[in-house]
């Protein structure tokens, strides 16, 4: 692209778009945490993740909004979607789990492209 600006702020419009799902996710375990530790229990992964989940989710989430370390960040959530979909959408006999999986990996996707390409300009980095 020939155009820095254009560039950069497409890259900012796609920061938000990611981290969005993520800060809300993160922001509504703090308001349902005991129905969120009792499906994390469903799904076998120890309750007492959640203030970790709950961190990643939230903080993560608004480090990729500004732009600041956004390169590791999106490393974190990367490793965090991965993770998240291997956890609790691989009943592939339920095509809605399926199709959930599926859309984690494009979010994780986006994410290595994140931190492949940088922030830009309209961030913290700067890069």
């Amino acid at each position: 692209m020939n155009n820095p600006a254009l560039a950069d702020a497409a890259k900012l419009i796609g920061r938000i778009l990611l981290a969005l799902m993520f800060v809300l996710a993160g922001w509504s375990k703090i308001s349902g945490y005991a129905g969120t530790q009792a499906y994390m229990g469903s799904a076998g992964v120890p309750a007492i993740l959640l203030p970790l989940v709950i961190v990643v989710e939230l903080i993560g989430g608004l480090m990729i909004v500004v732009g600041y370390k956004t390169r590791l960040a999106a490393l974190v959530l990367f490793a965090f979607t991965i993770a998240a979909s291997v956890l609790f959408h691989m009943n592939w006999a339920a095509p809605m789990q399926q199709q959930i999986f599926l859309k984690n990996l494009a979010v994780a996707g986006g994410f290595l492209v994140l931190f492949a390409a940088g922030a830009g300009r309209y961030s913290v980095d700067k890069d």
